[in-house]
């Protein structure tokens, strides 16, 4: 048997490496990760009674529960499957092969939007780190928040450095919840975000920390934080935190993650 392995052979192992890796940081990051261990372990028994012990009986009925789970899997991790379908089709490089075949001229029109509507967040991030002033803004990318727009008040303006900063003044009846950015516009803010309950996160992040890797994790949404209590800039992307940023490490985080939006 082992005489035919060959290059395709090997090739498949680590494709069905790479594939089930994939999947259990994604069951990982949405607490499912119990569920995804057990239905490795049912597998493993099923091949093992099938192909291995070949007991004719009780791998008819395994072969049953399998068919049958599979339709149950779909049910059961619906969500999960759609984000791992979502973040394949969106991965940078998949995302740059379609701003290759793009006119170079609508790239550069959105590069210098993208850059017009980067650096007034930047400023609002820098000031109200300085005043110790909290704030919570999220930028779509490719996924849609329009789920979480309909939870604040609707705004629908253009990017303004000022406007932000009051909208999170402490006294403004719109600085708790989040602001969403859609492009290149605020669309709405007060805007309820959902949390992450990941117990590996530091007990000194709060709840717009929270709320930040939270929408990072569900979405592919870049989410910008300042820290009410001790005025620092964090970004959360793809459910992890870049804490104790200056302006120009927020501007150049902006700068790429943006870039790679469709078209």
């Amino acid at each position: 048997m082992f005489l035919d392995f060959g290059v395709k052979d090997a090739i498949d192992i680590i494709l069905v490496a790479l594939l089930l890796y994939y999947l259990y940081r994604l069951m990982r990051v949405s607490r499912s990760l119990n569920v995804f261990i057990g239905i490795m372990v049912f597998v493993v028994i099923w091949l093992f009674v099938s192909r291995v012990l070949e007991m004719r009986l009780l791998g008819s009925i395994l072969d049953k529960l399998v068919s049958v789970g599979a339709i149950g899997i779909v049910i059961l991790f619906q969500d999960d499957i759609r984000k791992f379908l979502y973040n394949l089709g969106a991965h940078r490089r998949v995302a740059s092969l379609v701003n290759f075949f793009s006119s170079s001229k609508r790239r550069d029109e959105r590069k210098k939007q993208q850059n017009d509507s980067i650096l007034p967040i930047v400023r609002a991030c820098q000031n109200m780190a300085r005043g110790k002033v909290g704030a919570l803004i999220v930028m779509e990318r490719n996924k849609s928040l329009e789920e979480v727009v309909v939870t604040g008040d609707l705004i629908d303006s253009a990017i303004n450095q000022r406007l932000i900063e009051n909208i999170f003044f402490k006294n403004s009846p719109l600085h708790d919840g989040g602001m969403i950015i859609v492009r290149n516009r605020i669309k709405a803010a007060a805007c309820i975000l959902p949390v992450s309950h990941d117990l590996h996160i530091p007990k000194e992040y709060g709840l717009r920390h929270r709320a930040a890797l939270g929408i990072s994790q569900e979405t592919d949404a870049v989410a910008i934080v300042v820290s009410e209590e001790t005025g620092r800039i964090s970004v959360a992307i793809n459910g992890k935190l870049n804490p104790r940023l200056s302006a120009e490490d927020l501007e150049s985080i902006l700068s790429t993650e943006m870039a790679v939006m469709e078209e």
